[in-house]
């Protein structure tokens, strides 16, 4: 115990070293993967060795490997950083080491909880009656949900999955657009729903459902057949969102029917009254999911699940009482009824400091600045030879696809760019397909990214585009 001041001393100087690094260094890390497993895999030692020299070792090897993605130029995979007061939340976090599963085991993680949930399903616009957990992140996040759609779909089917499981049980009928992300699919896996047994609605040029379509997919499902709805707010690669309150409507009319919103990072757009509109209609759904550690940018381990029915949430994730443990009477809320962990991180406490700071006005800030930059980048690279944006910027998304300049491949060029740009090492973004087209994407989720920052990586992408 007494090594313990010194060592978190100097633990703390050397992650100020590396957060002061951020806005300077390169942003791909700097070792390989043979490097690395030279440097940290080793044979363990009988006795052990100093923490202060293990802790100095992790933190040099570590930082040199580490991707800024922390940092303001890093604009891949709809990532955030970690804002200040988030960041010291996570330590002190694990300084307490509370296990938020019981209100006994960590009351003031439970009450705060309480707090970050009433304030997101306000700052959200969902009904204030709404249930809500933490998870680790927006899989878990749909599993959540999706658990208590299931529930929820079945019971008004007479059948108690809870108890019986599927085993005999009605079968569900699952839609979602043609552009959902792999993540819902992969909770309709874990759950039993399976996921190749979806009916698959188009989508438009921009990835958004198309009503139309939804509407003759619902004619084909029986009106009174357990049925549950996938909708998107933020498309991964474009940013587009599902016309949500006419896709609702649709839905509206089945009495065995849910709608589950996929907003992982579009969610967020409901805190802007310039961007609301992409969101309208979002209330009417069922259950919701999103991210914290995109864009309100706390530190990982913070998805959020949101059910507008607390006792069909409830009933999918609450476990049997176990004697041994002391739940709490009504008004302590044990976390471990609304999320599918017993033993977890008291992750409200990063999301509470975050939210406290940033104020309504700062989320809606943050958002609109990094919209605003992401339509800055597309303007300033539309504007050169040689460069295409493929969708509509109205989020923080963007797609490019470059052409040779002596005409030929443009798929094999496009991705030649994206790792020149990679290489260069000044900003880091990934590629991806775009209905059978290699494009570059662009996401734009960090709070410290200034236009300066923007312009600079803009400049990155057209000297590597530039270059032989």
């Amino acid at each position: 115990m007494n090594e313990h001041p010194e060592l978190l001393r100097r633990t703390a100087e050397l992650a100020i070293e590396f957060l002061d690094s951020l806005p300077d260094r390169q942003v791909a890390g700097q070792q390989d993967v043979h490097e690395l497993r030279r440097e940290l895999v080793r044979t363990l030692t009988e006795e052990g060795e100093d923490g202060q020299v293990v802790v100095e070792d992790l933190a040099r090897i570590g930082g040199e490997a580490a991707v800024a993605m922390a940092g303001p130029r890093y604009f891949g995979f709809v990532i955030g950083g970690s804002l200040p007061s988030a960041l010291a939340a996570d330590w002190l976090t694990s300084t307490w080491d509370q296990n938020a599963g019981l209100y006994v085991a960590g009351p003031a993680a439970s009450v705060v909880e309480e707090a970050v949930g009433s304030w997101l399903i306000d700052l959200f616009g969902l009904p204030p009656t709404a249930s809500y957990g933490l998870v680790t992140g927006c899989q878990m996040a749909h599993f959540t949900c999706l658990a208590a759609a299931r529930q929820a779909v079945l019971e008004r089917a007479e059948w108690d999955v809870t108890g019986r499981g599927l085993f005999g049980a009605p079968e569900i009928e699952v839609i979602v657009g043609d552009e959902a992300h792999s993540t819902v699919l992969t909770a309709l896996q874990y759950l039993g729903l399976g996921r190749d047994r979806v009916r698959i609605v188009e989508a438009d040029d921009q990835g958004r459902l198309s009503a139309a379509a939804l509407a003759d997919a619902l004619k084909a499902v029986p009106r009174d057949a357990p049925l549950i709805v996938c909708l998107q707010a933020g498309n991964v690669n474009t940013g587009s969102f599902d016309p949500i309150r006419e896709s609702i409507g649709l839905v509206r009319d089945r009495p065995g029917a849910w709608v589950h919103v996929d907003g992982a990072f579009g969610l967020w757009a409901a805190v802007s009254p310039a961007l609301a509109h992409l969101v309208d209609g979002i209330g009417l759904a069922d259950s919701w999911a999103t991210d914290a550690h995109k864009w309100l940018n706390v530190p990982y381990d913070s998805g959020l699940a949101f059910v507008a029915d607390p006792s069909a949430h409830a009933a999918a994730m609450a476990p049997p009482h176990a004697a041994y443990l002391e739940y709490g009477p009504e008004q302590e809320r044990d976390e471990v009824s609304w999320v599918p962990e017993f033993s977890r991180r008291a992750r409200g406490f990063p999301i509470y400091a975050a939210l406290r700071t940033l104020g309504r006005s700062g989320v809606r800030r943050l958002v609109e600045r990094c919209c605003a930059i992401a339509r800055r980048m597309a303007e300033r690279l539309e504007g050169n030879p040689g460069v295409k944006i493929l969708n509509e910027v109205v989020l923080n998304q963007v797609l490019v696809r470059f052409t040779p300049p002596e005409g030929g491949d443009a798929d094999a060029f496009t991705r030649e760019i994206i790792r020149r740009v990679q290489e260069d090492g000044t900003i880091w973004l990934s590629g991806t397909t775009w209905h059978g087209m290699a494009a570059m994407r662009i996401s734009v989720s960090n709070w410290s990214t200034t236009e300066a920052d923007a312009d600079v990586a803009v400049d990155a992408i057209l000297r590597c585009l530039s270059s032989r």
